[in-house]
């Protein structure tokens, strides 16, 4: 944990906007917004790995863009719309979304750590490249670490979601599983 607020900070109120949900936040001003997510929200589904932005594994969306959250301080978050790995669920059921049983249908995930990381990563590159070519796919999960998979499962899992995805929209379908 890199929570760097300590006795005799300054501290400031700040308002995020995190998976649809307005959250105020007394908090330091030179804290991270992974900090403040997993510590002050309780969104443990962000992960900490390096802390230098290399790993990947604290990837979130901001206003639809993957970031690097242990690179963002969380008052640099107010005003963004967030979104964290928690979001692509159903909350009222807690099933899983499209990409997550993608994921999980072609084993794009082994111990679990980086996953929440690949998973947002790919959510927004597939909003901005619903396109997406297994080429494309590949570059772009090269950002993230992955010490277990071997990424091709992972690239398998995101091009199958991105296949599934096209296809629902070509016929207008409500659901379509991306297994």
């Amino acid at each position: 944990m890199n929570d760097t607020t300590g006795p005799g900070d300054d501290v400031q109120l700040i308002t995020l906007d995190v998976n649809g949900t307005s959250h105020e936040v007394i908090t330091a001003p030179r804290r991270t917004l992974v900090d403040v997510l997993r510590h002050d929200l309780r969104l443990t589904g962000t992960h900490v790995g390096c802390e230098h932005g290399i790993c990947g594994a604290c990837t979130v969306l901001v206003d639809g863009l993957p970031v690097r959250a242990c690179l963002m301080f969380a008052a640099q978050a107010e005003g963004a719309r967030i979104t964290t790995v928690e979001s692509l669920a159903d909350p009222a059921t807690g099933e899983l979304g499209d990409l997550q049983r993608a994921f999980t249908a072609h084993h794009g995930l082994q111990c679990g750590f980086c996953t929440p990381g690949f998973l947002m990563l790919a959510q927004g590159f597939l909003a901005e490249r619903p396109e997406a070519t297994k080429e494309d796919i590949r570059e772009v999960v090269a950002a993230n670490l992955c010490r277990c998979t071997g990424y091709q499962t992972i690239v398998e899992a995101i091009d199958a979601c991105a296949t599934a995805r096209r296809s629902q929209r070509a016929t207008g379908a409500e659901e379509e599983s991306c297994n």
